[in-house]
């Protein structure tokens, strides 16, 4: 195991403190411990199984009842969890599912893994962590680990949750130990599952510390602790920081270097052949998931407090921002360019709307507002995506919700005058597209990974 923690300094604690911890820690070495985890999304529910397969018992939570029943069934609702792995899990007896709150007392570790958007103002709406801690508050008892997983804001945990935990007279550090542990699931990247993703650990005081240290070094490959939960808070924001500056960056290239004539994807390819100083980012048709379009937010607002304006964040916001315009103002060009329609009436196939490549993840698709940008614009829409046969409800784009994938055949996109490649699944065959289609824009490069480069294939 990792022995990062030893250069932590470690403050004393009262006898009564100090058996607990030990009584835990204990149990989190033997496996005999429970853990429960809160909100079983594409973060919390590869947890849960990730944590049962080592042999803990893990009580799964969730205010939906419909995937509480799926779980218990042995059946999986996200696309790289298997039904197996969930039936496999439920046969051991080590993995349930409920939504009783109730049953909290029963863990020695809670883990929170619930959503955290932001308002239509871009603030951050932390609504769901709140409830959540507010529905676990009483049923606490002396002892336990209280883990925040969910991308926020430096000193939410301190100050949010921990006033909300102590409400009943239980004190953090005493009563119950309370950590932060950014959450660093990619779904649908067989490399990095999320045992083999080294978790970064902050505690409220060095009890809680060990406590979480202790949790994740029987579950994951190794833990990295920190002084704090606001440095914890602050390491996955600058990790999601990072990202998108950087994709707003090649995001202006590639309009800049299109100016010019020149291919921004060739450059990035001969770019990345330094072995030194230079890390390839690639465009796209704008920025999806839950982290990278929404995580800088969190930080853009705490900073206000502090009067401070991050201008190269919100820079980077408003470029990646803007491309699904880009996108949209580019196949309008193309349309008049290649076959003389307009937008008005055009039939245009959306390829993908998942965030990103072979999952079934819709969350901030960019997908969406290029399908909304098009409707405005008269277009008839329409959309095929492997992974996922209809468009779930979601905040900003209701309008979409039912709709349903349309199965990739010739005779089915047969009357449509464009298809855009919003995301580059696996599963899509793009030549026979080309073939079918007299024109193909194309945000991902896919089409010239493949070879398949002619006049009706446009980059955008």
């Amino acid at each position: 195991m990792d022995h990062e923690r030893e250069t932590i300094t470690l403050d004393g604690a009262d006898g009564r403190s100090a058996d607990l911890v030990s009584s835990t820690i204990s149990r989190f070495k033997a496996h005999s411990a429970t853990i429960a985890v809160i909100g079983l999304g594409y973060v919390g529910l590869p947890l849960a199984c990730t944590v049962a397969r080592k042999g803990f018992s893990v009580l799964g939570i969730d205010i939906d009842a419909t995937k509480v029943d799926q779980l218990n069934a042995g059946n999986s609702y996200i696309s790289h969890i298997s039904s197996d792995n969930i039936s496999e899990l439920r046969k051991t007896g080590r993995f349930a599912a409920t939504g009783d709150f109730s049953r909290i007392a029963e863990a020695d570790a809670i883990i929170l893994c619930v959503p955290t958007p932001l308002t239509r103002q871009r603030e951050p709406d932390l609504a769901f962590v709140v409830q959540t801690t507010e529905a676990i508050a009483p049923y606490l008892r002396r002892g336990q680990l209280i883990v925040l997983e969910s991308t926020t804001y430096p000193g939410t945990s301190r100050g949010i949750l921990r006033p909300i935990l102590e409400r009943r007279g239980l004190r953090s550090g005493q009563d119950f130990y309370l950590a932060y542990s950014p959450e660093r699931e990619d779904p649908g990247n067989a490399e990095f599952s999320t045992a083999a993703i080294p978790k970064v650990v902050g505690g409220d005081g060095a009890d809680a510390l060990r406590l979480a240290c202790a949790l994740y070094d029987e579950v994951v490959t190794h833990t990295v602790p920190v002084s704090s939960l606001e440095a914890a808070e602050a390491v996955k924001l600058t990790e999601n920081i990072f990202r998108s500056v950087n994709i707003a960056l090649v995001n202006e290239l590639k309009t800049v270097f299109g100016a010019m004539g020149i291919d921004v994807w060739e450059v990035i390819e001969a770019a990345k052949t330094k072995p030194f100083g230079y890390m390839a980012f690639y465009p796209g048709p704008g920025l999806g998931g839950h982290c990278i379009p929404i995580d800088p937010f969190y930080l853009t607002w705490k900073a206000r407090e502090f009067g401070v304006v991050t201008r190269f964040i919100e820079l980077a916001g408003e470029i990646n921002t803007a491309m699904p315009q880009r996108v949209v103002d580019r196949t309008i060009e193309a349309l008049s360019e290649v076959s003389g329609r307009a937008s008005k009436g055009a039939r245009i196939l959306i390829l993908g709307v998942a965030y990103k490549k072979n999952v079934d993840d819709t969350r901030e698709s960019p997908a969406f507002k290029i399908m909304e940008l098009l409707e405005k614009r008269g277009a008839v829409v329409a959309f095929h995506d492997p992974m996922v046969a209809e468009i779930p409800p979601t905040r900003e784009h209701a309008e979409f919700a039912g709709r349903r994938s349309i199965s990739l055949t010739k005779d089915n996109v047969a009357g449509f005058d464009a298809a855009v490649i919003c995301t580059d699944h696996d599963a899509v065959d793009y030549r026979r597209l080309v073939e079918w289609l007299p024109l193909v824009i194309d945000t991902r490069n896919v089409c010239a990974r493949q070879g398949l480069t002619t006049e009706r294939v446009i980059k955008a």
